[in-house]
């Protein structure tokens, strides 16, 4: 667990953290992105700590992978890359940085080191966590299996290296009806999240059995709130992610991944959109779609909200946070994860 005391205190002797107006005035062009949803008096805080990291990245030869939930300073600030689960395990793939910094939860930075072994990955809170990740585990998968026997095991991305090594191929919300409808038995397991499977079963070709597992933030949504919200607001757009239990899908006018919900706003620009997910995913694209009006509710993720740009700058400054992963159940783990990657690659995903 980090001590912030200790964060603080490193950090401090070796960097001018003081709010500048004068630095966020310098910094317009990245204050562009967010200026939409951050305030100016927020910037001049976030602003020091934005050019240490972007300057300290250069000096580790080092990338940010920011998954679309990450906070707005984090997302348009410092990432280098972002994106959902399966476009940021690609890109881990693919950067020739030594250093990976995974902004996001513990999952995605497993990910990141099991498809590049050879490069540091550093996490910058270690607790940050998923309640899919940890719905889960190894033995679970074989329970499945000695359930249905023959059925192959198609894993949520969402899941610890040990489930990815004792499945055979893994999954994002933007692939999984893809994925699942690739496999050649007629009846395929998914793991752990129940509430997607239901919903990729809805639109498959295959019996999904699944795994009782869910996401904290997606499974509060009920179709009640969707209806409730309807009649309050009418004319606004509501978008969910296939997260979200199965009646919520159906009553939302449109369901997608987070790669799948940004494309389905820029392409219709509905007048008002609430998007049925963590909250953070409206804000990074506000400044993009000014002619959007983003609406509540929203549900907030703890887990993603541990990671801050003073954790990416201390992790970075002293390259503690290193993940690493059992080179026998990363050999297996790789294999589950490349096969997702390559069927998406063929499939044109």
């Amino acid at each position: 667990m980090l001590d912030l005391s200790v964060v603080r205190s490193t950090l401090s002797d070796h960097y001018d953290l003081t709010p500048s107006p004068e630095l966020a005035s310098e910094m317009q062009d990245i204050y562009a992105r967010m200026d939409r949803v951050v305030t100016p008096p927020d910037f001049a805080i976030y602003a020091p700590y934005i050019k240490a990291i972007n300057a300290l990245k250069k000096e580790r030869n080092a990338v940010i992978l920011g998954h679309n939930y990450m906070t707005p300073e984090i997302f348009h600030g410092v990432s280098d890359f972002v994106g959902d689960s399966l476009q940021l395990a690609m890109k881990a793939s693919e950067v020739e940085a030594d250093v990976i910094v995974q902004a996001g939860v513990h999952f995605m930075a497993e990910t990141s080191k099991i498809l590049s072994p050879e490069k540091t990955v550093l996490m910058p809170d270690m607790e940050a966590g998923c309640s899919l990740a940890e719905s889960i585990t190894a033995d679970g998968i074989e329970e499945m299996r000695a359930k249905y026997p023959g059925a192959p095991v198609v894993s949520y991305v969402n899941t610890t290296a040990e489930v990815k090594a004792a499945s055979d191929i893994c999954c994002t919300s933007s692939n999984a009806v893809q994925i699942v409808n690739a496999m050649e038995s007629d009846t395929v397991i998914m793991t752990p999240d129940q509430y997607l499977a239901q919903n990729v079963a809805n639109e498959a070709d295959k019996n999904v059995v699944y795994w009782p597992g869910s996401c904290i933030v997606h499974e509060q949504y009920t179709a009640k709130d969707l209806r409730d919200f309807r009649e309050w607001n009418p004319g606004t757009r509501l978008i969910a992610h296939p997260e979200c239990p199965p009646d919520v899908v159906a009553e939302a006018d449109f369901s997608g991944s987070t790669s799948g919900i940004l494309k389905y706003v820029t392409d219709e620009k509905p007048e008002k959109a609430m998007l049925i997910t963590e909250c953070s995913m409206a804000s990074n694209i506000a400044d993009e779609l000014p002619e959007v009006d983003f609406v509540g509710p929203c549900n907030m993720c703890p887990y993603m909200k541990k990671i801050t740009l003073e954790k990416i700058l201390y992790v970075l400054h002293t390259m503690e946070g290193q993940v690493e992963v059992d080179p026998a159940v990363a050999e297996k783990a790789r294999h589950s994860v490349q096969a997702m990657i390559d069927l998406s690659k063929k499939l044109g995903l």
